[in-house]
């Protein structure tokens, strides 16, 4: 296959992109040629259009000092347009063993000159522990072997991500997102593209009919806002659904003293029964409905409203609210 010929340089002589994308033939080729095809259980669509991956790399604004984390990079569509997008090192975590021992061969054809800026590593991203100090100097080489952290057992990055980017599976997209926004402090801010119904509940506000349990957890960790649509045509296989872009900005999470735990366990169990007010959802969390109720009333919060009337302040409040300790009699 011939190399794209980019514009002349000021002695008149043709220089070659530093990044060649990869195009609709060339994927189908490459998973042909790996005998690979797009797995439902992995939630797996490639995009397929170079002026999508193209878009989302502009949209993640990157910054030379950036170390992106992109989960998912599959044949490597999107990886080479980070590269070309000038991030300072992409780390790419991915969970078929397959592409992932493919990806570094097609950076390093498609993009020579930068290859030393990404690692590949062979997890599966809920996995993915929280990088130690060792982890933290980084490494330009392709890795497929990471250390296990010492407090999890769960592989560690080679390098603190600071920002994510990534086109998502679709049936693992929110345990992902929020898996690595808790064990990557690092990670400031992110772009992901998503199916448009879990993009909608990602971005919802309290009181919209979408708004939920994902919506209030993301809340915890970020501000969260919808970049755009992506149309369907764009990826190979054609999912049924079209897909959105979900831009979030890390943020430090509601003053409280209750621990993330805790505030997630009221959360979980607001949205379990949505229909109910939270005197009566809450009560198998709070042991009855009258402690449900006297808890709600301590932190200011009507009984009688529901879970998605709340923002995720309020239930950090609640989370802090101790549970009513039972009455003594003491012997006389």
């Amino acid at each position: 296959m011939s190399h794209r010929v980019g514009p002349q340089s000021g002695d008149g002589v043709t220089t070659e992109p530093l990044v060649r994308l990869l195009g609709p033939g060339e994927i189908r080729a490459l998973a042909d040629r790996l005998g690979v095809r797009p797995s439902k259980r992995l939630g797996q669509n490639f995009v397929v259009e170079q002026g999508t991956v193209r878009r989302i790399a502009v949209l993640a604004a990157l910054r030379p000092d950036d170390v992106v984390l992109e989960v998912g990079p599959g044949l490597g569509s999107l990886t080479l347009a980070l590269l070309e997008a000038g991030a300072g090192q992409v780390v790419a975590v991915e969970i078929d063993r397959a592409l992932a021992d493919e990806l570094p061969r097609t950076i390093a054809d498609r993009a020579p000159h930068l290859a030393n800026r990404a690692v590949v590593v062979n997890a599966d991203a809920l996995k993915i522990g929280e990088p130690g100090p060792a982890a933290l100097a980084g490494g330009g080489t392709p890795n497929n072997g990471l250390p296990a952290g010492a407090d999890t057992g769960y592989p560690v990055l080679p390098a603190a991500p600071s920002v994510l980017v990534a086109n998502l599976p679709y049936n693992v997209a929110v345990p992902v997102l929020l898996h690595m926004l808790a064990v990557l402090p690092s990670l400031a801010r992110g772009l992901v593209m998503v199916q448009a119904e879990v993009a909608d509940r990602m971005c919802a506000a309290p009181g919209s009919r979408v708004y939920g349990t994902p919506s209030v957890k993301l809340a915890w960790y970020a501000a969260a806002r919808g970049a755009g649509t992506v149309p369907r045509t764009v990826f190979w296989p054609v999912p049924n659904v079209d897909s959105r872009l979900v831009a979030f900005t890390r943020h430090d999470p509601p003053a409280t003293t209750a621990s993330r735990e805790e505030v997630f366990a009221v959360i979980d169990a607001a949205f379990r029964q949505r229909r109910k007010t939270l005197r009566a959802a809450l009560s198998g969390w709070a042991g009855s409905a009258a402690e449900a109720e006297r808890r709600l009333r301590a932190a200011g919060i009507d009984p009688g409203l529901r879970g998605e009337s709340l923002g995720v302040a309020e239930f950090a409040r609640l989370a802090a609210v101790h549970p009513e300790l039972p009455h003594t009699i003491w012997p006389s």
